[in-house]
């Protein structure tokens, strides 16, 4: 029984990492119609920006504001300079639609090239501020400690404040039309421009979360050449397929699912299947409902 509720507590919580990840893909894909395959160096940008923080003013409390107003600003400076322009030359057709897609995998190399330069290859590490050791039930230790409470909050609150800003006011209609059809938008007294730059600062602040999280929830030690970011990058965009690319639900819902998956794969069947896992259950997903688990009914409400 503890062995299943353990497998149950890693999974929810790996899940809820891999489901900020999802919904930053899923807000660059909700304002431009882009996958921004370059959110994994802009999480790393970002973890750094709070491994600075956590170096100068030594609070997690502080490193985390800073990594999210960094990725946001990250995010807003690469909407504002690169997405703007290949968006609308793309619209008169002058390139490939695809271009956009291309360019952010070229942006992603040159973030890591950028923060190898800065930082070096050399590992830094950033200590959580709970602790990581799991709670004792008798005289069995849970898989489930103060940090991993942390980060399920925190995703919690982060789905609901996002949820209450598309329902309550008019920004999910009008990065929905941004992304549709930005000369009718324009028309009906939308500024394009500044929504699109908004969904990508709002997917960087919550890239920013998922890199951070992901790091205290590990050793805490990163690196340019972490395969976790590009891992990140990999489980948030399958978790966003699951759910469906056009629903914050839906990016979580896929974190979860994706998180249960591979801790069950990993505890019951075999470690390595680890990676081959999250695929089989993407190809499933595309082929019985294309539209994810969250249909696009629905991820027009969510």
């Amino acid at each position: 029984m503890i062995q299943l509720i353990n497998t149950l507590l890693i999974g929810i919580t790996a899940g809820s990492i891999y489901a900020l990840m999802a919904i930053a893909i899923v807000l660059v894909w909700r304002s431009t119609r882009v996958i921004n395959f370059a959110q994994a160096g802009m999480a790393l940008l970002s973890t750094y920006f709070g491994y600075e923080a956590m170096v100068h003013l030594n609070s997690f409390w502080i490193a985390l504001p800073v990594a999210m107003i960094g990725g946001a600003a990250v995010a807003a400076f690469i909407e504002l300079v690169f997405m703007r322009f290949l968006l609308k030359r793309s619209a008169h057709g002058a390139i490939s639609g695809v271009a956009p897609i291309i360019a952010t995998l070229g942006l992603l190399g040159v973030i890591r090239s950028l923060t190898s330069s800065i930082w070096g290859g050399q590992d830094v590490r950033i200590v959580g501020p709970v602790s990581n050791v799991g709670y004792s039930l008798g005289a069995n230790t849970l898989a489930f400690s103060p940090l991993k409470l942390l980060i399920l909050v925190t995703v919690i609150v982060l789905v609901l404040l996002l949820s209450l800003l598309f329902q309550k006011s008019n920004m999910g209609l009008s990065l929905r039309a941004s992304a549709f059809s930005p000369e009718i938008a324009r028309l009906s007294g939308i500024r394009v421009n500044g929504v699109r730059t908004l969904g990508w600062s709002l997917a960087g602040a919550s890239g920013a979360v998922a890199g951070m999280f992901q790091t205290v929830n590990g050793n805490g030690s990163f690196s340019p050449d972490s395969i976790e970011f590009s891992l990140l990058l990999v489980s948030g965009f399958i978790a966003a397929v699951i759910g469906g690319l056009d629903s914050l639900v839906g990016a979580v819902i896929g974190g979860l699912v994706l998180g249960l998956v591979i801790s069950f794969v990993l505890m019951y069947i075999n470690s390595s299947l680890f990676f081959i896992a999250p695929f089989v259950i993407l190809l499933i997903v595309l082929f019985v409902r294309p539209q994810g688990i969250i249909g696009a009914k629905a991820a027009r409400r969510a």
